[in-house]
């Protein structure tokens, strides 16, 4: 046992160890070996990740490109979002996902889908009602959208310092602003009010609120004031809502403007710190709303899968923050900070108006492109004695309410109209010629002589007189003047014959043509692929004897006869003439 012990001492064998040393080696062990266990845990787990992160961002055959157009007003936040998601390397079968996001309109993005010359594999327009009508109009082959990513009300504005103005003028509805561009209510809210408009044939905007205010019209029975509104609007659009919200800041007199713009327009006006901010006004009744829809336009499975998951991006919490912080409402209507009550804004989500089917949306774009179509117009103008007599309770004769009323007439047509006037009674020319022409028919903006045609138009109809002796040659003087207007068609205009007449119809003490006879003459004439209209409105006491005619006259051109109860009424009549531009050559009657 020395020996051994001995052994030990010369290295054979280590010594013992006091015990309180042993027992500390021993404490050290029992703790290196769970910190072992949780090293080799963190670097299996590690590895896990490793694993999990590199499958969702695995890069390693390079990168899959995503094509995004989007329009203008909504591209630099969908850029913001698109880098963000190209940093977290998102893949899709080992290649990162890499957007781009270019800007474009959406109306010629779709014509380029349509025509199947796009290279976008994801698109984002600012309003579906855009794509239904661009739909309706031939675009069969545009896709459906497929969700929105955001939001943005139509509204109506003006300059914050106008707003006080409008108190007790101009009420934040559509039907007030109908009212106000009523071009026929002359004693509306228009005399204190110009109200400004986007051309809905070419932005989103315009579209959606021509098809607000057209729906509250139609629910309100303002049908006609619609058209005088339309008429009006037509002749003083903005391409676009920048230019739009700074007219507002223009004085015009004493008349406040007002127009209409998606709420993130104004926002993105007033970022720019103009000299005169412009607050958005909601409309009473609802408005709609740019819905900016998402179309995936790629047919490659794994842009697809690309497609899907930018598009769960934008979804995302991060996404709506980015939408928001750049003047949008997320999907949802919610609203951000920005769209503030002191910035001029309403944070709380304004009440949805139901969007209208696609037959709405396509009648309602075809309405505005016949409103706007030129127009060519030969009035006749009953001159006959009793066109002298008085018209109760207007302090005026018979021909001077109606001249009044025509040169009203006058503010429907703009510049590029082409107008002309005829004057009608017997031997107006020379024995047995019923007529006198005395402004020829052309674009009321020509100079003749130095004087503008409308200005010549306005000076005849205050200068001309009843014939106290004469008669009604009313048969003569229409088929003259069809066969004029036949003969000079204008194919890019709605031409038609308007006859302003008190009388019973034709009352020719020489005979001239009969009733039948010019029946019989316009149903040979009339031609339906080159329509002429006549729109005939009489009024007094007589007009009522001569209504069958009347209305057989009008009828055979597709047209319409009124009667005025009261001469004024006649100023009515002029907008249901502008509704039947909507229907010719098929109007029911």
């Amino acid at each position: 046992m020395g020996r051994h012990r001995t052994d030990e001492l010369d290295g054979g064998y280590r010594a013992a160890e006091p015990p309180s040393r042993r027992r500390a080696r021993s404490s050290r062990g029992r703790v290196l070996v769970p910190l072992a266990g949780a090293v080799a845990l963190a670097v299996l787990l590690g590895v896990a990740a490793f694993v999990i992160f590199n499958r969702d961002h695995d890069c390693s055959d390079g990168k899959l490109a995503l094509r995004v157009v989007a329009t203008p007003d909504i591209q630099p936040a969908l850029n913001k979002i698109a880098g963000n998601y190209n940093k977290a390397m998102h893949s899709v079968d080992s290649k990162c996902v890499d957007v781009t996001v270019t800007k474009e309109s959406a109306a010629r993005t779709a014509n380029a889908v349509a025509a199947g010359k796009s290279s976008a594999d994801f698109w984002v327009a600012d309003s579906s009602l855009l794509l239904e009508s661009m739909r309706a109009a031939g675009g069969d082959g545009l896709p459906r959208p497929d969700g929105s990513v955001a939001l943005s009300p139509v509204v109506l504005a003006t300059a914050k310092t106008s707003a006080a103005k409008l108190e007790g003028t101009l009420k934040p509805s559509w039907t007030s602003l109908i009212a106000a561009a009523n071009v026929a209510n002359v004693d509306g809210p228009g005399r204190k009010v110009r109200v400004l408009a986007l051309d809905p044939q070419k932005n989103s905007a315009g579209l959606t609120a021509l098809l607000a205010a057209a729906g509250t019209a139609k629910a309100a029975k303002q049908d006609k004031a619609l058209v005088g509104a339309l008429k009006e609007l037509s002749g003083q659009l903005a391409s676009d809502s920048s230019a739009l919200l700074a007219s507002l800041t223009v004085k015009s007199g004493n008349r406040v403007p007002v127009g209409v713009a998606s709420e993130q327009a104004v926002y993105v006006h007033n970022t720019r710190k103009p000299e005169a901010p412009i607050v958005a006004l909601y409309p009473e009744e609802g408005t709609l709303s740019l819905d900016y829809p998402v179309t995936i336009l790629t047919k490659d499975a794994a842009t697809l899968k690309a497609a899907a998951s930018f598009k769960k991006e934008l979804s995302g919490d991060s996404a709506k923050k980015i939408l928001r912080e750049a003047g949008f409402r997320s999907a949802d209507g919610k609203a951000g900070d920005n769209l503030s009550k002191e910035k001029g804004f309403a944070q709380e989500t304004p009440q949805a108006l139901t969007p209208p089917d696609a037959a709405t949306v396509t009648r309602m774009v075809q309405t505005w492109s016949r409103l706007n179509l030129g127009t060519r117009l030969l009035t006749l103008l009953d001159v006959s004695g009793t066109m002298a007599l008085p018209v109760p309770g207007t302090g005026m004769t018979r021909m001077q309410a109606i001249n009044k009323i025509a040169t009203e007439g006058l503010a429907l047509f703009p510049a590029d109209s082409e107008l002309g006037l005829w004057t009608f009674s017997t031997h107006m020319d020379g024995q047995g010629k019923d007529w006198r022409e005395l402004v020829s028919v052309g674009p009321v903006s020509e100079s003749i002589n130095g004087v503008l045609r409308k200005e010549m138009l306005v000076r005849a109809f205050a200068q001309t007189q009843a014939k106290a002796t004469g008669d009604t040659g009313l048969n003569d003087t229409v088929k003259a003047a069809y066969a004029q207007l036949s003969k000079t068609y204008k194919e890019d205009k709605i031409n038609t014959l308007l006859i302003l007449t008190d009388g019973a119809g034709n009352d020719d003490p020489d005979g001239g043509l009969s009733n039948a006879g010019l029946l019989d003459y316009l149903k040979k004439t009339y031609n339906p692929k080159r329509p002429i209209s006549i729109l005939l409105i009489a009024f007094g006491p007589e007009a009522e004897k001569g209504k069958q005619q009347m209305d057989a006259v009008a009828k055979a051109t597709g047209g319409e006869a009124y009667i005025a109860k009261d001469v004024l009424q006649v100023r009515d009549f002029f907008l249901q003439g502008m509704e039947r531009r909507l229907c010719t050559p098929n109007c029911d009657g």
